[in-house]
C-alpha cells in the first residue's frame, strides 16, 4: 500500500504496488478536461479502455448498476486506499461524505475526453475489502451525451475459478490479460485485512503502481466482478506492500509476485429498490461504521 513518490515515469514504472498500488500525478499524462455521463453499460473489447478514469494517484472506473437509470447521478469506483484523505484505518467505515474529486475519462484508445467530478463520497474503507465509491456532479445521460462514453456494468454476482479478466488502468492508459486464480477467504496486508479475494493467476497480472482502483473487468460479460488492489513486492509475510494469504490454521502463505483484488457484487447486496446505498440492508456485505 505505499504510496509512489518518485517524480520520473521510469522510476515509478519500477515500482510494484502493494495495498497502495498509488503512483505520484507527476508521472502522469495531463489530459484534456471536459465532462461525461449515458445511460446503458457498454461491453468493452478486451484492451478497451472506455470508461476507465484516470485518478492524481490511481485508476477509477465509471461505474453503474444493472439496474441504473440514465437520470440517475453517476457513480466512480476506486480503491479505499484511493481516498483523497488518506488510507482508512483498519476498522474504519466512512460513508456520504462531500467530496470535489475529479478525474479524467477515457475513451477506448485510452485518451481522455472530459473530467468528472465527484460531490460525495458514498462509501470508503480498506476493512474486509478495498473500495471507495462515489457518486458524480452528472447523470448518466449527461456524460454520455458529452462523451459518448458509457459506464461500466458492476455484476451482481460472484465471479467463477478461471474466469478470463481484465485489469484495467486509467492511470497507465494500459491493460493486464489473466485469468481468477481461485479465491482467498482471509488476505491480510499489515493492519487491514480483507476476505474473498479474487487471486490473480501469474504471470499476467503483473499490476504497477497507479493500476490501484483499476476494474476488474470479465471478459466474456464485461461487467467489472472486482476491483484491482495489491501485489506482494517482496515475498515478505503480511508486512505493508506484502499481503499474505491466513489459511484456516492460522498459518500464514505469502508470495513473490502475487496480485489480488476485492470483488465488487459485494456493493449490489446493499442496495435499496431505488439504487440507493443503504448499509442497512438485510444481506448487505459491506463493513458498517464502528457506531
Amino acid at each position: 500500500m505505499k504510496v509512489l513518490r518518485r517524480t520520473a515515469l521510469a522510476t515509478a514504472i519500477l515500482s510494484c504496488a502493494g495495498f497502495a498500488s498509488v503512483a505520484p500525478a507527476s508521472a502522469q499524462t495531463a489530459p484534456e478536461p471536459a465532462t461525461q455521463t449515458t445511460s446503458q453499460s457498454t461491453t468493452v473489447a478486451s484492451d478497451s479502455l472506455a470508461g476507465t478514469i484516470a485518478l492524481d494517484n490511481c485508476s477509477g472506473s465509471l461505474v453503474r448498476y444493472a439496474q441504473s437509470e440514465g437520470g440517475d447521478k453517476a457513480l466512480m469506483l476506486t480503491n479505499g486506499h484511493c481516498y483523497e484523505g488518506g488510507m482508512p484505518e483498519a476498522g474504519e467505515v466512512i460513508t456520504d461524505q462531500p467530496s470535489s474529486r475529479t478525474g479524467k475519462l477515457l475513451n477506448t484508445a485510452g485518451d481522455p475526453v472530459g473530467t468528472v467530478t465527484a460531490d460525495t463520497l458514498l462509501y470508503s474503507t480498506m476493512t474486509g475489502t478495498d473500495v471507495s465509491l462515489y457518486q458524480l456532479d452528472a447523470t448518466y445521460d449527461e456524460i454520455t451525451a458529452d462523451t459518448d462514453i458509457e459506464p461500466l456494468t458492476l455484476a451482481s454476482s460472484k465471479p467463477t475459478d478461471k474466469t478470463a479478466i481484465t485489469v484495467a488502468s486509467g492511470y497507465w492508459q494500459r491493460t493486464w490479460h489473466c485469468d481468477v486464480n481461485g479465491f482467498v477467504d482471509t488476505l491480510k496486508e499489515a493492519d487491514w485485512t480483507m476476505h474473498d479475494s479474487v487471486r490473480y493467476s501469474m504471470p499476467g497480472c503483473d499490476i504497477l503502481g497507479g493500476s490501484s482502483g483499476s476494474p476488474v473487468i470479465d471478459d466474456a460479460s464485461g461487467e467489472v466482478v472486482a476491483v484491482n488492489n495489491t501485489i506482494n513486492e517482496g515475498g515478505e509475510d503480511c508486512t505493508m506492500n506484502n499481503p499474505c494469504e491466513v489459511n484456516e490454521d492460522g498459518t500464514t502463505t505469502a508470495t513473490e509476485g502475487e496480485g489480488y483484488a476485492q470483488q465488487t457484487y459485494w456493493i449490489t447486496t446493499c442496495l435499496t429498490d431505488d439504487r440507493k446505498l443503504d448499509l442497512s440492508v438485510e444481506g448487505c456485505l459491506l463493513a458498517k461504521p464502528a457506531n
